[in-house]
């Protein structure tokens, strides 16, 4: 562990500015919640009334009682994910990069430990989600909320953050390639919520799959419960289940070399488009592809499935009514509710651009494109090779989700050949944001 602080002090220098301001977005969005949810919803009938949709309970867990703090922490079920997507991210980016990219062993040349980049990696992510967790606590106690509710609400997320940096963790011990370590880790990110909203909409129906949320980390998490049952033991949990991931990555560590990864690297196939820049990148986006598409259809069935339940709750309840009257009653308000959701999806989809636009740098300094290059492929053909997927990767991606939006909604309201084409319309218009950020992306690579 020789080496260990040093290189905590280096990952710190590195993210600066990027952890903080995750930590301040993270801790400003719960605040916010408590201090407009109170007026908003001032009623426990209020609160249940909007909980009470199959949509939201699929997207944020069960609602765990009626006070102002149970409300506001079911509607932020959503950011334990958020917590643990950020904390894995940050674990392989400094430890299966740093070997894929060559800088650990630099670092290692020195008086390093084996296992110190690791450790670093792992401190810096604990420490930065107990940052998240305390400062969580002191906003939310700010809010007038009782203070063992608002150290629950901190343990909850913090934990996740736990959780899942330990997966990075291990993910970042298994391959060679920090991109297939991302999608394992993402994977069971994933899988944990799917489990999660399986067991709590099986459970709102009395089905029998209830129990397939006591399987989910997140689950976990959720259950702790923050100003109503205050279920400690849960982070207890938690924490003991981040400790044996931990040393699973440290022995899985000891068994491999520097730069490679426990699962052997497998030989792509011989194929002949591969002899074309075009072919080349399409065999290295299609994961990516792939990823953002199957993610963009999910997003497209959750909203387009609790979009009607929109107009249902604000029918239910007269103080809600009363804010959307202007917007010409439940149609306007799911109206304006879908344009939202596809505004959304048009933030997300930018991300999908500025990261596949950025595959050309990842390119440049992994060494890959030199061979490429030095063959009769001139710079701007490689670049444009990459840049089709730039383009319409977003576009396939946000296809998917005006379509699988528009059959959710359309088939709720039995009424599919028009609400299809009108939600495919406004997933698609949001093209040309998508787009100019892509191209500022490239600008800036230019640079």
């Amino acid at each position: 562990m020789t080496g260990t602080l040093g290189l905590v002090r280096l990952i710190l220098r590195r993210d600066r500015l990027l952890l903080p301001l995750w930590i301040v977005f993270l801790c400003a969005i719960p605040v916010s919640y408590a201090a407009s949810y109170g007026e908003l919803f001032p009623t426990a009938e209020s609160r249940l009334s909007y909980a009470n949709n199959a949509g939201f309970i699929t997207l944020y867990g069960e609602l765990s009682g009626t006070s102002l703090g149970e409300f506001v922490t079911w509607r932020l079920g959503f950011v334990p994910l958020m917590v643990g997507l950020i904390a894995l991210l940050t674990v392989i980016r400094h430890t299966r990069v740093e070997e894929e990219t060559g800088r650990s062993e630099l670092l290692g040349s020195s008086v390093v430990g084996r296992h110190a980049g690791l450790a670093a990696a792992l401190l810096v992510a604990f420490g930065a989600n107990l940052v998240l967790g305390g400062l969580l606590a002191l906003g939310m106690h700010s809010q007038d909320l009782p203070w063992a509710g608002s150290v629950a609400l901190g343990l909850e997320f913090a934990s996740a953050g736990w959780f899942f940096a330990a997966v990075g963790g291990v993910a970042a011990q298994l391959t060679a390639n920090a991109g297939t370590a991302r999608g394992m880790a993402i994977g069971v990110l994933g899988a944990s919520f799917v489990l999660r909203a399986a067991g709590d909409t099986s459970a709102h129906t009395d089905g029998p799959l209830a129990w397939l949320s006591w399987l989910s980390p997140i689950g976990w998490a959720q259950r702790i419960h923050p100003y109503g049952a205050n279920r400690w033991w849960l982070g207890g949990l938690l924490l003991a289940a981040t400790a044996v991931l931990v040393a699973t990555a440290v022995q899985l560590a000891v068994r491999r070399d520097v730069g490679s990864g426990l699962l052997p690297a497998r030989l792509g196939p011989a194929e002949g488009r591969l002899g074309s820049p075009l072919g080349l990148a399409w065999r290295l986006h299609r994961g990516l592809l792939a990823a953002w598409t199957s993610a963009f259809v999910f997003l497209g069935l959750l909203f387009g499935g609790v979009a009607e339940g929109v107009g249902d709750m604000m029918r239910d309840d007269p103080k809600i009514q009363e804010m959307f009257q202007r917007m010409g009653g439940a149609a306007g308000l799911i109206d304006s509710f879908l344009v939202g959701v596809m505004m959304i999806t048009g933030l997300i989809a930018s991300a999908y651009a500025v990261q596949a636009t950025l595959r050309l740098r990842a390119e440049e300094t992994s060494g890959r494109a030199e061979p490429v290059l030095a063959t009769a492929t001139s710079r701007l053909h490689w670049a444009a090779s990459h840049l089709v997927f730039s383009l319409l990767g977003p576009a396939v991606a946000l296809l998917a989700a005006g379509t699988s939006a528009g059959l959710a909604y359309g088939l709720a309201v039995n009424d599919v050949g028009t609400q299809l084409p009108r939600l495919i319309a406004a997933a698609l218009i949001q093209l040309p944001a998508v787009w100019l950020l892509a191209a500022l992306t490239l600008a800036l690579f230019g640079l």
